[in-house]
């Protein structure tokens, strides 16, 4: 049975391998496909776990300040930390925006931090970590962005004096961190031209401009034109406290709403990458039946091609199983020759993506498996055609 297979392949070599070429860059495409959705998840994870916190303080009914708007007052932390099983609370803000570099636009996810606490990145590979109060920045070398490199963040320079690594926003943009203050600024603080205009509009308001009451236009201006805004407050629980019980307590007494690492995680996972996921999924099936109907058309092909041999070997007495195995064996050997050019295609590749491809080997230990079922039931309809083969045919005309 194994030679029958064996001679029958080395026949039509050529075919059958350009087949399993074929097969295998859709293996490759599935497995690559499946690492994109791993990523996803672990950009997630990675981006929680790198802030340092154990819960996010952020605007009352919303989600956080990765998968939609949140502000606070920038003198909420203080109130915060003063809370029981609080060890430590820091302000924090996200922005995603096109950062200048030279003539190019580069898109990133800005991350305002103070130095040294909870949100800053904790790990460079390369530089020093950001010391000074403005003008500072640490990026992920996804960027692009080299030490001493200046960018342009809204209308300030800044100098790149640190390089991270594996720190990027939930949609994979990668992250550049900048001190607070500057965060809040360009995020915040409106451009020129719509400061003028607005102190226009309100040196014309006669309830904001009153000849009597000296002091009250100034007063309005430097409420409005002013910055103190944050997107979330990170904290730290004190060891030994439970995180849900810390939350719970911050939702009751400040009326604000605080996700646990796991409520994080769930937002992050469960609800921003859901569509995505579907579709990845999606994707896979249709990747699936293509690759089924390809094994299917080419053992189909390779068995009608050889009726004749088929039609002797009934002749001189060999059984069903026999012939049906030989071509269960070439489907599965098409499956094999598929499966690891894919997994090496899938290799070579996955790090030219602009987003990061996981790929695992528990993937691909269930592509292989899947590979092997859906050749399994690709060779039915050519064993179906082989057993339908008249032996007399070998000696007729027909």
């Amino acid at each position: 049975m194994i030679n029958l297979a064996g001679r029958d392949i080395a026949n039509h070599f050529g075919r059958y391998l350009l087949t399993g070429l074929g097969l295998g860059l859709l293996i490759g495409v599935t497995l690559t496909m499946a690492g994109v959705y791993r990523g996803m998840v672990d950009d997630g994870k990675a981006l929680i776990a790198a802030s340092g916190a154990d819960i996010w303080v952020v605007q009352q009914n919303t989600l956080g300040p990765y998968a939609e708007s949140s502000t606070l007052h920038d003198d909420v932390y203080r109130s915060i930390a003063g809370l029981p099983g609080v060890a430590e609370a820091v302000n924090v803000t996200y922005l995603t925006m096109q950062v200048r570099r030279g003539n190019q636009d580069v898109r990133v996810m800005i991350s305002g931090v103070t130095p040294g606490r909870l949100g800053a990145p904790g790990h460079l590979v390369a530089g020093r970590p950001i010391t000074r109060s403005h003008y500072e920045a640490v990026a992920d070398v996804k960027t692009g962005f080299q030490v001493g490199e200046r960018i342009r963040i809204r209308r300030n320079d800044y100098t790149v004096v640190g390089l991270t690594k594996r720190m990027v926003s939930s949609g994979g943009d990668p992250m550049v961190f900048i001190p607070l203050r500057d965060a809040q600024e360009a995020q915040f603080l409106k451009d020129n031209d719509a400061i003028q205009n607005d102190r226009k509009r309100l040196a014309a308001n006669p309830q904001l401009n009153r000849p009597g009451v000296p002091g009250l236009l100034e007063a309005v201006e430097a409420n409005q034109f002013s910055n103190h805004n944050v997107n979330a407050v990170l904290v730290r629980v004190k060891e030994g406290w439970d995180a849900a019980a810390v939350a719970d307590g911050i939702k009751r007494w400040k009326r604000l709403q605080a996700h646990t690492r796991a409520d994080m995680e769930e937002i992050l996972i469960a609800k921003m990458i859901a569509v995505s996921a579907k579709q990845i999924a999606m994707f896979l099936v249709i990747l699936a039946i293509v690759s089924a109907a390809i094994v299917a058309l080419i053992i189909y092909t390779m068995t009608m091609g050889k009726i004749k041999e088929i039609a002797v070997l009934k002749l001189i007495g060999t059984r069903n199983r026999t012939i049906a195995g030989m071509i269960l064996q070439e489907a599965l050997g098409l499956g094999l020759i598929g499966f690891v050019i894919g997994k090496v295609a899938a290799t070579f590749w996955a790090p030219a993506f602009p987003k990061y491809v996981l790929l695992e080997s528990g993937d691909a230990g269930r592509a292989f498996v899947l590979t092997m079922v859906i050749c399994t039931l690709a060779s039915i309809m050519g064993i179906r055609a082989a057993l339908r083969v008249d032996p007399a045919s070998a000696i007729g005309g027909g």
